[in-house]
């Protein structure tokens, strides 16, 4: 929409931002002063980033003093598990490799180390770190026995993620005769936790939810489980259209066997450790790759990708590893909600975090249709989607603004003028200009008000050692999305001071675009 309004070009002016307009902020007026404005204190950043798996999770959950009695009792009968889990993909095929597993201690000390994958010798950029074959490596192919009935479940009302779940459960359910045994007590012994020793929120309670207000996570959160309720609910009708799972297993019916909560559990077990492989089958393209998550380090700015390579998986690392150095993959272009969401933890250095603003022109609007043809035009929607990235908020601002004038314009025949009009039009008036851009400053502020805490409040929260994991995680979302929202409310009060008349009074607006 660029093309829409372009006569009013304010100027980027980089200011720098300081602590009041992050915290809550009561009107507008206050952040007319530029000297008011000041400069965010930095955070240690950290890009290591480790993805979580099962809590206890693929058959039975249990409360913490049964948890703690369990894994007291399985240490001491089961010895080095990270040892039995290499000798069982060793006599199972695994090719001659360059990793091992070591761990560090988990924040509760009634919980077992969490193993990670490290170099097991100095390794170079493009040296393969292990490829596992096929024959250890789980798949929808490999559960359901037939790519065609893959393909059907898949598409209907269940996912990839669900169907992994009830096979890994119904495994579980078997103990040591399952082939999977080493793997699966692997996954159970990490706990879904990843390197931030925290599981998906889809395990946190409701007061531990809590952590998340103001941030759009929490709705996500909730409207995710209410997902895998609907997908629990379809469990029987795999068992029943899966040939492989009803041979094996006759007698079972999904939701007599398991309970919600343990498919939950083990769907967010799944969700945290699965891999997405590239030009593969659809019935191979989510797969459970031991050596892979959990037990490998996801980062948001390397490239190393885990691909299907001749009947294997394999890892080209893409960057030079010392001896005992943890290994990383690239987990993808996904902001810190959606790592928090599907892995447990937030990268504070990662280059695809962004915040979304919905904005929407006014039904009511007698010009509606008219509006909605020239947003078209300009490759925008009536309810439309704007992203706003880290580092790039003025930028996502001044995108703004075209589709904001578009729904404050109420003169038709300046309508008519936009819509003959190929290429820019003239400005709106000083007063619809302040409309639009007090709208959008109110708007800023309204979100930031709506979190509990200040940055301030939030540094002070990160800086305490001991501070409970879960909480710290989801300290660390709500403190880099706060950041986006003040860095865009700056950029719009720069361009409210550069108005002609900063004492004007804003334009009525009877269909003001909504925005959410």
């Amino acid at each position: 929409m660029e093309g829409i309004i372009s006569c009013f070009h304010p100027k980027c002016v980089s200011l720098p931002i300081r602590p009041s307009p992050l915290s809550r902020v009561s009107s507008l007026s206050q952040l007319r002063n530029r000297n008011s404005l000041s400069s965010y204190r930095s955070v240690p950043q950290r890009s290591l980033c480790v993805s979580s798996s099962s809590s206890d999770t693929l058959i039975a959950g249990g409360s913490s003093k049964e948890d703690e009695r369990q894994s007291k009792a399985s240490s001491k009968k089961e010895g080095d598990d990270s040892g039995d889990l290499k000798h069982w993909l060793d006599r199972n095929g695994l090719r001659p490799c360059k990793v091992l597993l070591k761990e560090r201690p988990a924040h509760d000390q009634n919980h077992k180390p969490i193993h990670y994958v490290a170099a097991s010798e100095d390794l170079q950029k493009g040296d393969v770190a292990f490829s596992v074959p096929d024959s250890l490596v789980v798949t929808l192919e490999r559960v359901l026995g037939n790519e065609t009935i893959a393909e059907l479940l898949t598409t209907n009302k269940l996912s990839e993620l669900a169907c992994l779940a009830l096979y890994l459960m119904y495994e579980k359910k078997q103990g040591k005769k399952s082939v999977w045994y080493p793997y699966i007590r692997e996954l159970d012994r990490q706990r879904g936790r990843g390197h931030l020793d925290v599981e998906s929120p889809l395990l946190w309670s409701e007061a531990e939810l809590e952590y998340l207000t103001g941030s759009p996570t929490k709705a996500e959160v909730l409207e995710r489980a209410e997902g895998i309720k609907r997908e629990y609910s379809e469990l029987d009708t795999v068992w029943f259209m899966a040939g492989s799972l009803f041979q094996q297993y006759p007698f079972d019916i999904p939701t007599e066997a398991f309970s919600f909560e343990i498919f939950k559990q083990a769907f967010a077990a799944v969700q945290s450790c699965v891999v997405h492989l590239q030009n593969v089958s659809l019935a191979r393209r989510f797969a459970l790759v031991p050596l892979g998550p959990p037990l490998l380090a996801y980062c948001s700015n390397c490239k190393a990708m885990l691909t299907a390579v001749d009947g294997a998986v394999q890892l080209v690392v893409d960057r030079p590893y010392k001896a005992g150095d943890p290994i990383v993959v690239w987990c993808g272009p996904q902001p810190n909600a959606k790592l928090l969401l599907n892995y447990g933890f937030v990268d504070e250095d990662n280059p695809y975090d962004r915040i979304i603003v919905e904005a929407a022109l006014s039904t009511d609007d007698p010009q509606y249709q008219d509006k909605r043809l020239v947003a078209q035009r300009n490759g925008k929607l009536s309810q439309q989607v704007f992203q706003v990235r880290v580092g790039k908020e003025k930028e996502a601002v001044q995108d703004m603004l075209p589709y904001l004038r578009l729904g404050y314009m109420s003169d038709p025949a300046e309508m008519q003028s936009v819509i003959s009009s190929q290429g820019p039009v003239c400005s709106m008036s000083p007063c619809m200009e302040k409309a639009v851009l007090d709208q959008l400053a109110d708007y800023f502020m309204r979100r930031l008000a709506g979190y509990p805490t200040t940055l301030k409040e939030d540094d002070a929260l990160l800086a305490d050692p001991s501070l409970n994991p879960r909480k710290r995680v989801a300290t660390r979302l709500v403190r880099l999305e706060k950041k986006m929202l003040a860095a865009c409310l700056v950029a719009t009060v720069d361009l409210l001071n550069e108005l002609p008349d900063t004492t004007i009074s804003p334009c009525p607006a009877p269909y003001a675009p909504s925005l959410k």
